[in-house]
């Protein structure tokens, strides 16, 4: 502890990383500011019931809420958060793999690569567009928005500006401060609703209901689940890479031995999102069930009672939702993030195309034949190595609904599931840039040994 606090000391006492690490805070305070900048013709009272337990959104809203730092329960500038640009960047990272002419595109280096993050900045606003629509007029059919066309539009309007004002404050984080900015952005929108969990969780302990042991179980699994996903991070395969000794002139190449390094966590959180998004589909739409303008279809023109409506929709809900007294939902759920952790890694992970980069730097994995061996030496290593990652992301994926029933506390979110995930990744993902810099000045980092 004393020489990660010394390497912390020695990095606010550089200048250019003080002032890096000041940027950053800056940035976040200007994000927090605008997240609390409400948009006109909301009912607060009717939108934190939607928010609430049982209410429409269920757990799919919470998880888009975290990402907006609150924003969307607060329906204010930044109500769409970061999200359109993470779907924006999903669907170009699938369309790169699926359309040979962006895949040549991306190989061509960094100008390749800006002309794929505009085209992505410019999917992003339509999206947001589309985003900003559909939420206010979901917001209406349920009764809590009451705005007028002139307000709709310019709702829209200052929405979709907000996300591509998150988009700026990003670009120059990357730019200016320290770490990956769109990932710094989602950090500090969901540890912005720490100080309100913390502030419920001591109310509810003044008031008798949860106990001193109540609170350290909660903090023994929160501090055991950082530092399982510390771990599952961190963890690698690395795979002996031995490069053949070439002589140009006078000088000889190569003879080297080095590592290719496989994540056991190659699809990050991603996996995790499209789980959720599928298995909260059927409660979203029994939620939009109980919207006035659906119940009047289904009683007047399909002629059902409003009983039948209840049940079915009660019935949707209870088989489909996540939690610790639904043991087949949670299971679907589970078995999702494994399929999708596997789909997503191997979209994204291409092993011939590193057995071809390998045999073209004449680099040889030893004991394995070169070309379409080392192919299915990658592949057979990676489908291993990833259920190991597929089910600790499942775990994760899962802890979120049981903590509650494990600690008796249920005012604390942050235990478990994809916030926790994304907070400990990015901040180690800092904290490796912060290492860095002080390893280019020759001081010990964070992570030294």
């Amino acid at each position: 502890m004393k020489e990660r606090l010394a390497a912390l000391g020695q990095a606010l006492r550089l200048p250019d990383v003080r002032r890096r690490i000041v940027y950053v805070f800056m940035m976040f305070a200007v994000y927090v500011g605008c997240a609390h900048v409400p948009l006109p013709g909301i009912s607060h009272a009717g939108l934190a019931h939607l928010f609430g337990q049982g209410g429409t959104f269920g757990s799919l809203g919470d998880l888009l809420n975290a990402f907006s730092g609150g924003s969307l329960r607060r329906f204010s500038v930044l109500a769409l958060g970061i999200m359109p640009y993470i779907n924006a960047s999903i669907i170009f990272q699938l369309l790169v793999m699926a359309i040979p002419s962006l895949e040549a595109l991306q190989k061509e280096g960094e100008w390749g690569q800006r002309k794929i993050q505009k085209w992505t900045k410019y999917l992003t606003m339509a999206l947001a567009v589309l985003q900003a629509a559909g939420m206010i007029t979901l917001f209406r059919q349920a009764g809590v928005y009451t705005g007028t066309p002139a307000q709709t539009l310019f709702n829209i309007l200052m929405m979709t500006a907000g996300t591509a004002f998150l988009m700026f404050i990003g670009d120059k984080i990357t730019e200016k401060g320290i770490g990956q900015g769109v990932s710094l952005i989602i950090f500090a929108g969901i540890m912005t609703s720490m100080p309100t969990d913390l502030a419920k969780t001591a109310q509810v302990w003044k008031s008798g209901t949860i106990t001193i042991a109540n609170l350290l179980l909660l903090a023994a699994l929160f501090v055991g689940t950082i530092y399982v996903i510390v771990l599952f991070q961190q963890a690698q395969r690395k795979i002996p890479v031995q490069y053949a000794k070439r002589i140009r002139g006078n000088r000889t190449y190569g003879g080297t031995t080095s590592y290719l390094p496989l994540r056991v966590n190659q699809a990050g959180v991603i996996p995790i999102i499209f789980a959720i998004a599928v298995a909260m589909f059927p409660a979203t739409i029994a939620g939009m069930f109980q919207l006035q303008g659906m119940q009047n279809f289904l009683t007047n023109v399909l002629r059902l009672s409003p009983e039948t409506v209840g049940s079915a929709v009660n019935a949707l809900r209870e088989w489909t939702m996540p939690g610790s007294t639904n043991h087949f939902a949670s299971l679907f759920y589970f078995v999702l993030v494994i399929v999708f952790t596997y789909f997503y890694t191997a979209v994204t992970f291409n092993p011939e195309q590193i057995a071809e980069n390998l045999q073209k730097q004449g680099g040889t994995i030893p004991g394995v034949r070169p070309g379409a061996k080392t192919r299915d030496y990658l592949d057979r290593i990676l489908y291993r190595i990833t259920l190991a990652g597929a089910l600790f992301l499942g775990v994760i994926a899962l802890l979120q609904y049981y903590v509650g029933d494990i600690t008796g506390v249920h005012t604390f979110t942050l235990v478990g599931g994809t916030s926790l995930l994304i907070v400990v990744g990015v901040a180690l993902d800092t904290m490796q840039q912060i290492e860095a810099q002080l390893l280019m000045r020759h001081y010990r980092g964070f992570l030294s040994a």
